[in-house]
């Protein structure tokens, strides 16, 4: 069994349909508490829309592939929950999250960074873990979850563009030499995805060398961090 930190692991083995739903309310409450601008409250306030689109596949009750009700998409949505969770008590955070509090209101950073670089914390680290969450809740491997990692990869993508729709500015105020031009034209959805299903198949193959999956899921969050450093680089 891979074994990870304990503050990178959410608490609970399951993540039920009704738990689900709790969490959208959750996730409700923090965007009416968190003043406009917060940095996470923006993204939370893209991620609240995706997690909706979710809840209305769940409620139709249709299965998919031989899915239960502890689908990937909540395995990752988990990850996200604990991640504020455990930022609101001052816990201690994984490295790819860190980042965005510190700098939740700086003034120099756009909307579209706070998005995209939790975006990036919840697809390069998140996602993979989630993967083997999935994985060993059910015991099967990587390979069967194929067809729900691109459903998830779908929703993902409509995160993006809904981020991307709502939160860059319009061509009047976004130009070439703007440094936020760069920022958001160089990174790849698609890449940090496959960058996730890597790291989920060498974490699952490290299962049994505990220490040495640690190391990797570290490596793995600490270059999370680093981009998501790089995506709130004020730009103002």
């Amino acid at each position: 069994m891979v074994q990870i930190e304990q503050s990178a692991e959410p608490a609970g083995p399951g993540i039920p349909v009704a738990q689900t739903l709790a969490g959208i309310e959750r996730m409700r409450a923090w965007g009416g508490r968190w003043p406009g601008g917060d940095g996470v409250g923006v993204f939370n306030e893209a991620y609240l829309a995706v997690a909706q689109t979710v809840r209305g596949q769940a409620g139709r009750g249709v299965p998919r592939d031989g899915e239960t009700a502890d689908t990937l998409e909540e395995r990752l949505m988990e990850r996200y929950l604990w991640a504020v969770d455990t930022a609101e008590a001052g816990g201690r955070l994984p490295e790819c999250w860190r980042p965005l509090l510190p700098r939740r209101r700086h003034p120099g950073v756009r909307p579209v960074q706070f998005a995209l670089g939790g975006l990036h914390a919840h697809v390069a680290h998140d996602l993979a873990l989630a993967v083997v969450d999935a994985c060993r809740t059910r015991d099967c491997a990587p390979a069967e979850l194929e067809g729900e990692f691109e459903r998830v990869g779908d929703l993902l993508a409509l995160l993006e563009e809904r981020i991307r729709d709502d939160l860059t500015p319009g061509p009047d105020l976004l130009r070439i030499a703007d440094p936020l031009t760069h920022l958001v034209s160089s990174w790849s959805l698609e890449r940090a995805r496959e960058a996730a299903w890597s790291a989920a198949r060498v974490l699952w193959q490290l299962r049994g060398l505990p220490s040495l999956a640690e190391e990797f899921r570290q490596r793995t969050d600490a270059g999370a961090g680093l981009v998501v450093r790089l995506w709130l680089t004020p730009c103002r």
